[in-house]
């Protein structure tokens, strides 16, 4: 099968080499799927799971990505939930060769079936930004209706997604971004938007909520808006500061097939809109992954067309 290698952790995504791997094969409680769209997120080329096993031993040469939509081809023994021929989409595992690629081996448990009126496309765009959104937020945050979200990077993937959930959940969403996504983060839903260029958060006052990004000095500036019992929620590591009357929680995401549920059933009605910014080809996919310009949203590989 054709495959994204990586095996040169200095090098990034520049570093990423199309090759021919051998097909997985389906170990117990798992499901080999035919990929037909992924998802990648770039700094997941700094995590340690991507280099080494559970065990710490290096995994080099190993295949990068973790989200995925595809259909199931085989099970392996004592699987059950899945059955062959199903349309499925969901998050692998971090420390097991990854979804830029034709197939795929993992666990049946951390995927959901992906109804047939949802493109690949955009189910391969879901896993990581939903779900960070959604355990951030519900999970970790525990928001409540009447309450404000600050949330970073409102233009973006994770961002775009915790305005969308905060909103639809009855919160007031302030985003943040630069200038050039102050339209964006407000078509997806945010009430008001802080340019962090050239306005003052601090003029933001306080909100109960704030799902963190960036880290370092945002960070900081954001954990003194948080309001006495509020939380700051962040998905960069142990936060540098902490709200002086409340929480700050640093949580990595985790695949959960009922979570899945319902942020698909939400982009088929209607409640949800993913943010795609550039869908490419496999064969494209290291041009894709070094753009010559930014752009936000998330990068998906059409494995199959």
């Amino acid at each position: 099968m054709k495959a994204i290698v990586v095996t040169d952790q200095a090098a990034g995504t520049a570093g990423m080499t199309l090759l021919d791997r051998p097909e997985p094969q389906a170990a117990i409680n798992d499901v080999v799927v035919r990929v037909h769209a992924s998802g990648f997120v770039p700094t997941e080329l700094t995590w340690p799971s991507t280099w080494t096993d559970r065990r710490d031993s290096d995994r080099k040469p190993s295949i990068p990505g973790h989200e995925l939509a595809g259909v199931v081809t085989a099970l392996g023994y004592g699987t059950t939930g899945l059955s062959v021929g199903q349309r499925v989409f969901g998050l692998a595992d971090w420390y097991r060769d990854g979804t830029l690629a034709e197939y795929i081996a993992m666990e049946a448990r951390n995927l959901a079936p992906l109804p047939g009126d949802v493109e690949f496309t955009v189910g391969a765009s879901l896993p990581i930004s939903g779900l960070t959104a959604w355990q951030g937020l519900f999970q970790h945050g525990r928001l409540q209706a009447g309450q404000s979200v600050l949330t970073h990077g409102a233009a973006g993937a994770v961002g775009s997604m915790v305005t969308q959930l905060a909103r639809e959940a009855g919160a007031y969403v302030i985003g943040t971004g630069r200038a050039a996504d102050r339209q964006k983060a407000l078509d997806f839903g945010a009430n008001e938007f802080i340019d962090l260029e050239n306005d003052a958060l601090e003029d933001v006052g306080g909100v109960d909520l704030v799902f963190d990004v960036i880290g370092g000095d945002i960070q900081k500036r954001s954990a003194g808006l948080i309001r006495a019992g509020g939380t700051l929620v962040t998905v960069v590591g142990p936060p540098d500061a902490r709200p002086a009357n409340g929480l700050a929680v640093d949580f990595v995401v985790e695949s959960d097939r009922a979570q899945l549920g319902e942020i698909v059933q939400r982009v088929r009605d209607g409640r949800l809109r993913t943010n795609i910014g550039n869908i490419s080809t496999l064969d494209d996919a290291v041009s894709a992954f070094n753009p010559t310009e930014r752009r936000s949203g998330k990068t998906i590989i059409r494995v199959r067309p």
